[in-house]
């Protein structure tokens, strides 16, 4: 690739900007482009559904990076800048305004966007998504003397939005289809774990509950109406039931596509000289014991991982993504972090006591270790990380008796761990 040929980054999203700074670190000298839809310089997205709703972070203290940064690092950054087309063949992007920019090597950041809820009144004031930061003032700024709240969606926006609602002093209503709490992402015993936390802490949960329409008055939400025929009173409804990628761009160009942007392990697409980094890629795993799985993960770690290792790509020093995947979440005085991906079939260890709200849940396949879910227990979470890497093979008794120091297992080979 000729040192003048651009990398342009659509997406000035996490991954976008840590494929730049990758790329910068890695010696990466050709110009970098990158073009944000959005008004604001990047920023993070966890505060949004976090410490920006209950006060605790101020929207001057998410930027990702300095404006220093990208003037140092030569990163040509242009915002509210939307890209409507890709020319593979002809290596450039089209600009909404007309213009065009080409490309030696074009990265999509594109992210996702929030599936919208398929009812009468779902456009109503007073219905909010949570994606951007706009969409979070929004929430921010209608919370103000809000007595009762509705959270459409059980999953992990859903529940740290209701957290952050209930923290607020809204009375909180949290309305999942499925019969438990994240369903997809835990098993039952973790469901009904959380469940019973958030009840306990003031929070109303309807599993089970379908949503046929949203009912206002003036022009604003009033009312829910669930699937049973009850009506739910409130001035704040927020979605949170899943996001959709942003493909678009990459179909629109004949670039493959399977729940996302497919990727390989280094986020190449179908495309030559085109990458995929972040929630839109559906890239390859290597997941410790798990083995190898194409998975399209939607956390901050995933998507800075994915980067960096679409970084080495440009420099040809390919380092594919090998990483442990791991994610968080915050809901009330709950700092839950999972690592690994569990599976039906794991054999579920407890390490600790639900009931003190500070535990891991160890998952082994095939008697390796390979996920855990931890609830305040930080230490233990980094430790299962490793272990996971490393595929240590760990008795169950071992596991579950928190006498013995899990250390021990991290700090031997696979060849000569023994089985507890």
């Amino acid at each position: 690739m000729s040192p003048q040929e651009p990398l342009v980054i659509v997406g000035a999203s996490h991954a976008g900007v840590q494929l730049a700074a990758s790329a910068r670190e890695l010696g990466f000298d050709a110009p970098i482009v990158m073009l944000g839809d959005e008004p604001h310089a990047p920023y993070q997205r966890p505060p949004l559904s976090k410490g920006l709703l209950s006060g605790k972070t101020d929207a001057s203290q998410i930027a990702l990076r300095g404006p220093d940064f990208y003037r140092e690092q030569a990163i040509d950054l242009r915002l509210a800048t939307r890209v409507t087309a890709v020319d593979v063949a002809a290596r450039r992007v089209a600009l909404a305004d007309g213009s065009h920019i080409t490309f030696g090597t074009l990265a999509l950041a594109t992210g996702a966007r929030c599936r919208e809820l398929p009812v009468a009144g779902a456009r109503l004031q007073g219905v909010h998504q949570l994606r951007t930061l706009k969409d979070a003032q929004g929430v921010s700024a209608a919370l103000a003397g809000c007595k009762n709240a509705c959270v459409i969606g059980g999953g992990f926006i859903g529940l740290e939005v209701a957290s952050a609602l209930a923290a607020a002093g809204a009375q909180v209503t949290v309305l999942e289809s499925q019969p438990r709490l994240l369903a997809r992402s835990f098993p039952a015993s973790m469901s009904d774990y959380l469940a019973q936390g958030h009840a306990r802490r003031g929070v109303t949960l309807e599993l089970g509950r379908g949503v046929v329409a949203l009912h206002g008055r003036n022009a604003k939400v009033a009312a829910v109406e669930l699937d049973d025929g009850r009506m739910l009173d409130c001035e704040l409804v927020v979605l949170g039931i899943g996001v959709v990628p942003n493909v678009e761009l990459a179909e629109q160009a004949g670039i493959v596509c399977d729940n996302g942007i497919a990727t390989d392990a280094l986020g190449r697409t179908s495309a030559p000289g085109v990458l995929a980094v972040g929630d839109v890629a559906n890239m390859q795993w290597q997941c410790g014991a798990a083995g190898p799985s194409r998975m399209r993960l939607e956390s901050i770690q995933a998507a800075n991982d994915g980067a960096r290792a679409a970084a080495s790509v440009l420099v040809d020093r390919p380092q594919p993504l090998s990483a442990v995947p791991w994610f968080w979440s915050e809901q009330h005085d709950l700092k839950l972090q999972m690592a690994g991906v569990a599976s039906a079939g794991d054999q579920a260890v407890l390490r600790g006591d639900m009931a003190s709200d500070r535990f891991t849940l160890f998952y082994l396949r095939g008697g390796a270790v390979a996920a855990a879910h931890s609830v305040n227990r930080p230490a233990e979470h980094m430790l299962a990380r490793k272990l996971i890497a490393q595929g240590a093979r760990i008795a169950p008794e071992a596991l579950a008796d928190p006498s013995i120091d899990l250390k021990t297992y991290s700090a031997l080979s696979p060849i000569s761990r023994p089985a507890g």
